[in-house]
């Protein structure tokens, strides 16, 4: 029966309750000014500070994807799932990515119409919310980076930011049209907003996609570690093998090791733990002896060295 090691399966990297109770926070704050923009968009005419107030409201449903993804990521494994439950945040950051992707070409799509057809907007209402929205956006963005909390809170701060750069393009949209009347500036600043947003959103989603799709980590490089456990004493060769996210900070690997001979398997099996978590970082680690065949028409030699009889 091949001999297997399995290190603890308890998820880790799990957002602390410090990220938790800054998640609530963002969500109130971010939530209640939403509304304050919205109507002060539809009241002033901007595109800018409406494109904002639709940030918020993605905001405010990425603290609620993230504290719902946070709460079922901390569930312990069970029968039915024995990794546990540590990649919903990463799923949730994947959503919020999509949710932010989307706010983009609506925005872009928007500001063609604007373009295209040009709307008288209130200035200096558009200064005052917009100036209300970035000091709201700054909190909520220093609140989620002094907490931490993983790709999924990772996620939650790229909406503040987005939202934020709404603002203050926003603001600029407003100064421009209530000292020189010129109302293209509205749409053309939602644009570049979006344009900004769209690689750090891109990059958001390459990410998740590639722990969900079990992508040899970033980080890592997989001829490396396979050299790195082949050179291990003991070891002649490493074949199947597989390095994987179980979440977006836990990484696992599986392999087979070939062996010169069956009694050096403990050594090198300790050997092989010690490395993977000290030059990778990996400590959830199985592996599977195996060693070559006798030769055709040769002696067996007994893996284990027979007593002497009494």
């Amino acid at each position: 029966m091949p001999a297997h090691h399995h290190s603890a399966s308890e998820p880790h990297g799990h957002a602390p309750a410090t990220a938790t109770r800054a998640l609530w926070i963002a969500l109130v704050v971010t939530g209640g000014f939403a509304v304050v923009e919205a109507a002060g968009g539809w009241y002033a005419g901007s595109l800018a500070l409406i494109s904002d107030a639709g940030h918020m409201v993605t905001d405010a449903a990425a603290f609620v994807v993230a504290l719902i993804a946070a709460a079922v990521a901390r569930r312990p494994p069970s029968r039915r799932a024995s990794y546990g439950y540590a990649r919903a945040e990463v799923l949730a950051a994947f959503v919020n990515a999509l949710a932010m992707l989307a706010l983009i070409v609506w925005i872009a799509v928007e500001a063609v119409q604007r373009l295209l057809t040009p709307a008288a907007v209130a200035g200096p209402v558009v200064m005052v919310v917009a100036a209300a929205g970035m000091a709201v956006n700054v909190f909520v963005a220093v609140m989620l980076s002094r907490a931490g909390g993983g790709i999924n809170a990772r996620g939650a701060l790229l909406h503040v930011f987005g939202d934020l750069l709404g603002s203050v393009a926003a603001f600029i949209a407003g100064a421009v049209i209530y000292t020189t009347g010129w109302t293209p500036i509205d749409p053309i600043l939602s644009i570049a907003v979006a344009l900004l947003i769209l690689r750090s959103t891109l990059e958001l989603l390459r990410q998740s996609i590639g722990v969900l799709m079990e992508r040899v980590p970033a980080h890592l490089s997989y001829d490396a570690i396979g050299r790195a456990l082949a050179a291990l004493p003991g070891v002649t060769g490493v074949h199947d093998l597989h390095v994987w996210h179980m979440s977006a900070d836990r990484v696992a690997l599986s392999a087979h090791v070939t062996l010169v001979d069956g009694p050096g398997w403990p050594r090198a099996l300790a050997a092989a733990q010690r490395m993977l978590a000290r030059e990778f970082g990996i400590d959830h680690v199985t592996l599977q002896p195996s060693w070559p065949g006798p030769p055709p028409n040769g002696r067996v030699i007994p893996v284990a060295p027979a007593t002497d009889p009494e």
